[in-house]
């Protein structure tokens, strides 16, 4: 009897699970944590029947391999996707207990995939047929990275080392789930409770109004912006401002040393987390046959170990003497203004004296500027910006597809004739209780004439942009940081390629199959638009007298670009750097710890020294969470893409609206549309008619040697 009630049960729970329908826009509002479990499983358990069958049936064919297999994969990345989707942007005790309950389930039936031998040797006898000639670029590129793939993911194993390779990518799946969760809990932990207004003193009049709704979520009833109290936080909003604008030197020590610190400590400590990722990937390495981690990630990127370094060093050794110079700078100015501190300035100093000497040399206060970067405003240049580049149409959409918050927009994108060509959601602001920080766009379902509905046209595809900007204050817009706004021209790159893909092949449509190198490339490309100046006056008003920036303001905007270029360049290489040595050179467990590594690349890419206690590493998400590990490179590399392709605008001409809108339909018709299925060199030379050169971003970042007229 109890068997049959719990059966009877588990078909409720599945026939109304939102899971499961068959959905055209994922249902993010019906979702709840409860049919995780069941919805995960029953879809696992139906799509190992549909994997037992495709190698029964296979055959070296595309319509008897690809065409079903891109059905099992796209499935499980979709309705997967949506879950995680949800537990980034709307965190719960139970979503995470669900999701790590059936992680371990997903991984084992992705590793079965992976590791299936009929697949991998059907791929093996198309690329040997008679057919390999006349394939398609994008069908070759498909075929070429399943069985590269395939290794990677151990297929040629023997029995006992496939096991161990199994173990490993488990646990790792874990242990980066669990870092994730860490930083998160760790950067929701601190709280700053100040009562005395002198202490928030050279705070914002935006940071002090957020500062107290965050007073007034937390159960301060009567917190305003002019008396306080004041909660101060370390997600991005609340933590940059006190660092850039805080008068209190004590204040700002206090809370960039809490930043440092986080998840390094306590229940939320990842210092053995990172060792034991860096352990077991070090393993898989070798079980593969590589040298070391870095070499496995390389093997499907456009660089390899040694050119990713050479190019790291170039832009070192291009950065450091102004990263110098910049400190001497700060140093010489916070003197002059008779600062205590002036002979000992410290990491809590930097941001702090940068944005005093900004706003006296360039007489720009990025604070004064928020009420000209409204996020309606923002929006509606970038859209325009899109028109005049792409030829396409944004609208807004509200109300079609279900959201997961009620703050979250929806749009649908348009080609010239005003046909739909795909959609995307955009979620703006912070929400530190429940939504992890930083930025980032995903896709929710890709391009795919497989998986058209009606079998003729292609399935449109839909993405994500989350962002976590400083949210509307009372009755006010987001009024956003010139910082804010170059990100959301950022995550909206990405999405541009992921959208106006013209590849019908599912596997390397939009931001599939494009090597992790090459993907940041249209992203930073759209930042150089906040530049230009009908862009930035086309988005620059004020958010209530609807005046336009003043020419002169802009000019300094521009002015202030290479502000301190070099040491904002020293400090991605530092990153880069430091990542790439804890995958090539570092052995866990031997005389150097993560800290000692940390340390050491920092006398190299730092001004100055790190303090000691530096625990960055336990909150860098990127490469212990994220897809960056011994990739987070790809930021520089695909920097110099970026600052290569924006500069044939430049050569054509910015204010040339033929010459523009031409280069700009160029750029969509190589860069955006064709996806990853070609290689993204090939993309670049067919865009530019040359391979990429790194002068260009030396160029926008002022770090060029000055060249001596004649």
């Amino acid at each position: 009897m109890a068997s049959q009630a719990t059966s009877m049960m588990s078909e409720v729970t599945l026939e109304g699970n939102p899971i499961l329908q068959d959905f055209f826009f994922p249902p993010f509002d019906a979702i709840e944590a409860k049919h995780v479990r069941p919805g995960i499983r029953a879809l696992l358990q139906q799509l190992g029947n549909d994997l037992v069958e495709l190698e029964k049936t296979v055959e070296p064919t595309w319509p008897k391999l690809v065409v079903p297999l891109e059905k099992i994969v796209d499935r499980l990345q979709v309705v997967w996707g949506m879950v995680n989707h949800l537990k980034a942007v709307k965190d719960s005790p139970e979503l995470r207990a669900a999701i790590e309950e059936v992680q371990p389930e997903k991984v084992k039936f992705l590793l079965e995939v992976g590791q299936s031998k009929p697949i991998y040797e059907a791929f093996r006898a198309i690329q040997q047929s008679s057919d390999w000639q006349t394939m398609s670029d994008a069908r070759k590129r498909i075929v070429e990275s399943q069985i590269k793939e395939a290794v990677l993911n151990g297929v040629s194993l023997e029995d006992d080392k496939r096991e161990q390779f199994n173990k490993i990518e488990q646990e790792l799946e874990k242990l980066s789930q669990k870092f994730e969760e860490n930083v998160l809990d760790a950067t929701k932990c601190f709280q700053k409770l100040i009562t005395d207004k002198k202490d928030v003193d050279g705070l914002p009049a935006s940071a002090l109004g957020l500062a107290a709704q965050t007073a007034m979520s937390k159960g301060h009833e009567n917190a305003t912006a002019e008396n306080g109290p004041w909660v101060i936080t370390l997600d991005a909003p609340s933590f940059l401002p006190v660092m850039q604008h805080a008068r209190d030197r004590s204040l700002r020590e206090e809370v960039y040393r809490a930043y440092i610190a986080r998840a390094s400590a306590g229940d939320v400590d990842n210092t053995l987390i990172i060792d034991q990722i860096l352990k077991l990937r070090l393993e898989k390495a070798k079980l593969l046959g590589y040298n070391n981690f870095a070499e496995v990630s390389m093997a499907m990127k456009m660089a390899t170990v040694d050119r990713a370094t050479e190019l790291l060093e170039k832009l070192r050794s291009a950065s450091w003497d102004a990263a110098v110079q910049d400190m001497e700078d700060l140093k010489t100015f916070s003197r002059e203004q008779g600062a205590a501190e002036a002979n000992d300035l410290n990491h809590w100093d930097i941001n702090f004296w940068s944005e005093r000497l900004r706003e006296s040399k360039y007489d720009i206060n990025e604070e004064e500027l928020r009420p000209y970067f409204s996020l309606p405003k923002v929006m509606d240049g970038l859209f325009s910006l899109a028109k005049k580049l792409f030829d396409i149409d944004i609208e807004p959409a509200d109300g079609l597809a279900p959201v997961w918050n009620d703050d979250v927009r929806f749009y649908c994108v348009k080609d010239s004739s005003g046909n739909p060509i795909a959609y995307f959601y955009f979620d703006p602001y912070s929400r530190p209780a429940e939504k992890r920080g930083g930025a980032w766009m995903d896709e929710v379902v890709a391009r795919s004439r497989t998986l058209s509905r009606d079998g003729t046209s292609a399935r449109l595809p839909i993405a994500h942009m989350v962002c976590n900007q400083t949210p509307p204050v009372g009755d006010k817009p987001s009024l956003m940081t010139f910082r804010e706004v170059e990100t959301v021209f950022h995550e909206f790159g990405h999405a541009l390629q992921h959208m106006l893909t013209k590849e019908d092949e599912g596997l390397v449509s939009g931001i599939r199959g494009i090597e992790w190198d090459a993907v940041e490339l249209p992203s930073q490309f759209m930042e150089n638009w906040c530049y230009q100046r009908d862009t930035l006056m086309s988005i620059a008003k004020h958010y209530e007298t609807g005046e336009s920036l003043l020419e002169e303001v802009y000019l300094k905007l521009l002015a202030a670009r290479t502000f301190r270029a070099g040491s904002l360049s020293l400090r991605q290489i530092r990153f880069a750097t430091l990542d790439l040595e804890l995958h090539t050179k570092y052995i866990p467990g031997g005389s150097e710890s993560i800290y000692d590594v940390d340390q050491r690349v920092g006398k190299r890419t730092q001004v100055i020294p790190l303090l000691p206690e530096d625990r960055f590493l336990c909150s860098f998400n990127h490469i212990f969470a994220g897809g960056y590990a011994a990739g987070y490179y790809s930021y520089k590399w695909a920097e110099v893409l970026s600052a290569d392709a924006f500069s044939a605008f430049e050569e054509a001409g910015l204010d040339n609206k033929k010459a523009v809108k031409e280069t700009g339909h160029k750029f969509r018709e190589t860069i955006l549309a064709l996806g990853g299925g070609k290689p993204p060199l090939e993309v670049f030379v067919e865009f530019r008619g040359r391979e990429p050169t790194p002068e260009a971003l030396l160029r926008h970042n002022g770090l060029l040697p000055a060249t001596v007229s004649a």
